[in-house]
């Protein structure tokens, strides 16, 4: 294995935003659900994403998965490991970003490392340390009311200090990025000097992304989003695009949609597919009391499968989501519906859907571990940061799937991935 850049990701619908990128940049890339077992075919790639479900655990979870992540990436040959995050942030004050930050610096031995979530292809800028959605400032965009990790604050220094504890984070801000990679290699050293081992650094365009890539490529660790992933790749000054993938052709079988995300975005996109698919909403209530509605979703999904796709969704409006959470608790809610997408897909599959695309990066981390999945082949770009993967390895080899963060793609995201997935 040739391996030229190694990435950790904290959910899935994340790392396959990140090695799209890497594979778009003329990257070969294979993402890995966990650390890979032996015999997982790897030859000839050029970067190796680890997808973990790490972003919304326990801290000392997230940090042990992480660091053996890292672990088998550098005994790979991996001579620089990216930390990949949400380019919104997704963290609350007890981490995750800071905790796993802090232990990988540690077990690397790094002075000082760059991080920011900017990918302004997608919208999402830094400036001055504040990250802005869509020209918004995040405490004002709808991510401040995350049902998992609401983000009230943009600060990102802020932010990532109250998670870092007596670890001093520093700024680099859009003046010196703009200077280049040089530039951004001095003040890097100048605030090491004064304690400052993590900088948050300005991101508002794509060179700013390039600058940042060709001073942190030369350094052993980086924390950002897939934007980081862009210029990361371009540093490493590939000479040949990436061979050809067949990751996308067709594979047949029946089709679905599953859907977990409560973002405006992913509520807007079933709307729209309900004018083609059949499309059951759930109804959360009974899943957390513990009825057949599983069953009830397996039965009727099974009744019209063999004609059309199907949309089985658990997402519901802010309000919706803030009762089922007071009622319930906010982490018991979450991981009984997470777990009942998963039973959902699991029996779909038993049905014999072979095109699964999955809406939520929660929902696609339980999917995934559920169907046994162990890696993935990459394949065309479906919406920017969501590729048609296929599955490698296991009993359900050969599978495409398309795994969708909450706030990607346009309102035609669910009919156009099932008409790329044949």
């Amino acid at each position: 294995m040739s391996l030229r850049l190694g990435c950790i990701a904290d959910d899935y619908t994340g790392a396959s935003d990140l090695a799209n990128t890497l594979t778009r940049n003329g990257l070969r890339t294979v993402q890995t659900i966990g650390v890979p077992a032996a015999g997982l075919p790897l030859a000839d790639v050029d970067a190796v994403v680890v997808s973990l479900k790490s972003r919304s655990i326990a801290a000392a979870d997230a940090v042990a998965s992480s660091r053996a992540a890292a672990r088998w990436l550098r005994g790979q040959g991996a001579a620089h490991v990216m930390f990949k995050i949400c380019s919104t942030f997704d963290s609350t004050d007890a981490g995750n970003i800071g905790p796993v930050t802090l232990a990988l610096q540690a077990d690397g031995g790094v002075e000082s490392l760059l991080v920011t979530p900017a990918f302004p292809e997608t919208g999402r800028t830094v400036y001055q340390g504040h990250l802005f959605v869509n020209g918004v400032p995040l405490n004002e965009s709808p991510l401040k009311d995350h049902p998992l990790n609401p983000m009230r604050d943009s600060n990102l220094v802020r932010v990532l200090q109250r998670q870092c504890g007596d670890a001093q984070i520093g700024l680099i801000d859009a003046e010196v990025v703009a200077r280049g990679p040089a530039a951004i290699l001095t003040r890097q050293r100048e605030l090491a000097q004064q304690h400052r081992g993590i900088a948050i650094i300005d991101a508002i365009r794509e060179s700013d992304l390039l600058a940042i890539g060709a001073a942190a490529i030369g350094q052993k660790l980086s924390v950002g989003a897939s934007g980081l992933g862009l210029g990361l790749a371009r540093a490493l000054a590939v000479n040949s695009v990436a061979k050809p993938s067949d990751a996308g052709a067709p594979v047949g079988g029946l089709a679905a949609c599953l859907v977990g995300s409560c973002s405006k975005a992913t509520l807007e996109q079933i709307d729209a597919a309900a004018q083609f698919l059949p499309v059951l909403r759930l109804r959360t209530e009974n899943i957390m009391d513990n009825s057949a509605e599983i069953e009830d979703a397996l039965e009727w999904a099974a009744a019209r499968l063999a004609t059309a796709p199907v949309l089985i969704a658990s997402s519901g409006s802010t309000e919706e989501v803030a009762s089922l959470q007071e009622r319930y608790g906010r982490e018991r809610a979450g991981h009984a519906i997470e777990q009942a997408m998963a039973a959902i897909a699991a029996g779909l599959v038993a049905r014999g859907v072979r095109r699964l695309v999955v809406g939520g990066g929660e929902t696609s981390g339980a999917v995934i571990n559920r169907l046994g999945i162990s890696a993935f082949q990459l394949g065309p770009e479906i919406a920017p940061g969501v590729p048609v993967l296929r599955s490698l390895g296991g009993k359900d080899a050969g599978m495409l799937l398309a795994l969708k963060s909450g706030n990607f793609g346009g309102q035609d995201f669910f009919m156009r991935a099932l008409a790329m997935m044949h």
